[in-house]
């Protein structure tokens, strides 16, 4: 591997472009373990590892790009999320996340249950083990047949996102002979600090039925009415990447108000409330993230104060992490290619993956963390953009961040905090084949997702 210096960029000294990036690390080496799984560290060569391999030994045996995924730290977290809530809550990993099926098994082991959204996710669900009544089915637009396979499955409860819907699950339930448990998904008016594209809960987009209109209210009528549904609770997701609980509160109190009225106008007192997932992680050091007893304290206490003041039973509360538990577990393993230095700007650093394994930053405008894993280096640093090798200009994978400014082609750079929607949205843009996943752990490493090859584009292509 070579490790020859090239013209260097210009050094964090120098005057930045605009945007968001963080400075320096006072020692590049350093690894921030707020965005590094549990397992990782450098060896005595300065060499990252991961659950005791060090990545040139996985680059050589599995290729790159490819995302690793630390197996004990992601059934550790399954627990702490177990552990936080205990057996009087319900923890649904949110498949949409990542999934697969060595994944399903991980969660049955760990003894967490599974929110999935398409029929492609319950498939797997199903195919892996895991037990239908504790699968969730969410989706603002199920398919006769997605439902159709649900209720024939036994799925533990499905989400309601429309007034078809409510209609749609209980003619299917009523054909098969059951009474399908639901829930509700109710637009509560709260809009998360997050991303627009990623923001779920104000009235303006298309999941739920809005609360402030009686909207809301009148699907309730509608449900309890129909003999096919046992209408269990109501649910409430307002948006993903939250740190602050604020939004939490008032998203709370509102769908307690809820289950207030519904008890006053039918006399009966749900026994759930989800208030979906969305918990942040950490992708750069300025992320703060809580931890999974923090979050269940809050949540708990919340839901329990707003229940008290209305006089209500409190419900069984239900939550659904998934970028909270997969997200940090994974990195992704990038080869270093052309190092394109831009006098006065910055260094492009081009990689062998980009955009088709890891869509977030052009998406979402998503900010990630960024290191030398392949060795350690006691160069300056210099101000970065990491970019992918598609004919795409915003083919971007970290913006702006500090290398080494002695980074040659051939170094292994890795990206943390991958696990969560980089492979789940990875795509074959400019007929990339798109990463494996490598489960790693105490020393053993496995795919779990094998890499495409061009056999399985071409077996695609029936023209």
């Amino acid at each position: 591997m070579s490790r020859s210096a090239h013209p260097a960029g210009p050094r964090h000294a120098d005057v930045l472009p605009e945007g968001h990036y963080s400075a320096p690390a006072a020692d590049l080496n350093a690894l921030d373990e707020k965005v590094w799984s549990r397992t990782v560290t450098r060896d005595a060569d300065g060499a990252l590892t991961v659950g005791g391999i060090a990545v040139a030994r996985l680059a050589e045996e599995f290729g790159t790009p490819a995302y690793f995924l630390d197996e004990s730290d992601f059934r550790a977290r399954c627990r702490a999320w177990a552990d936080a809530f205990g057996p009087a809550a319900d923890v649904f990993y949110a498949g949409k996340a990542f999934l697969s099926r060595a994944i399903v098994r991980w969660l049955k082991e760990e003894g967490l249950n599974l929110d999935v959204c398409s029929g492609g996710e319950l498939t797997t669900a199903l195919d892996a083990g895991m037990p239908a009544e504790r699968i969730a089915f969410h989706g603002n637009n199920k398919t006769v047949a997605e439902i159709e396979r649900a209720v024939e499955a036994g799925v533990g409860r499905i989400v309601l996102d429309s007034f078809q819907e409510i209609v749609r699950v209980a003619h299917i339930a009523q054909r098969h002979g059951v009474r399908q448990r639901v829930q509700i998904r109710v637009t509560v008016g709260v809009e998360a600090h997050t991303h627009e594209f990623i923001a779920t809960a104000h009235e303006d987009q298309k999941f739920g039925i809005a609360l402030a209109d009686g909207q809301a209210a009148e699907a309730v009528r509608r449900a309890l009415s129909l003999d096919g549904l046992d209408l269990i609770g109501v649910h409430s997701h307002i948006g993903s990447q939250i740190f602050d609980m604020a939004g939490f509160e008032v998203s709370a109190r509102r769908v307690v108000q809820l289950l207030a009225e519904i008890r006053d106008e039918h006399g009966v007192e749900l026994p759930e409330i989800d208030l979906g997932g969305g918990l942040g992680i950490a992708y750069t050091s300025d992320d703060d993230p809580r931890e999974p007893h923090e979050i269940a304290k809050a949540l708990s206490d919340i839901v329990t104060r707003e229940c008290e003041s209305a006089k209500l039973r409190t419900p069984r509360i239900s939550v659904e992490p998934g970028r909270a538990i997969v997200g940090p577990t994974a990195f992704t393993l990038y080869e270093v290619g052309t190092i394109k230095p831009l006098e006065g700007l910055r260094t492009y650093v081009s990689v062998d993956g980009g955009m088709s394994d890891n869509i977030r930053t052009a998406l979402y405008d998503a900010e990630y963390s960024v290191a030398l894993v392949s060795r350690t280096s006691d160069a300056e640093p210099m101000l970065v953009r990491v970019v992918g090798k598609h004919c795409e200009s915003g083919d971007i994978v970290v913006k702006d961040a500090f290398l080494p400014a002695d980074l040659a082609p051939g170094d292994l750079i890795a990206v943390p905090a991958t696990g969560a929607y980089c492979r789940s949205m990875a795509s074959n843009y400019n007929h990339a084949l798109r990463p494996p996943v490598v489960a790693v752990r105490d020393g053993e490493a496995r795919v779990i997702v094998r890499r495409e090859t061009e056999e399985d584009l071409l077996r695609l292509d029936v023209g």
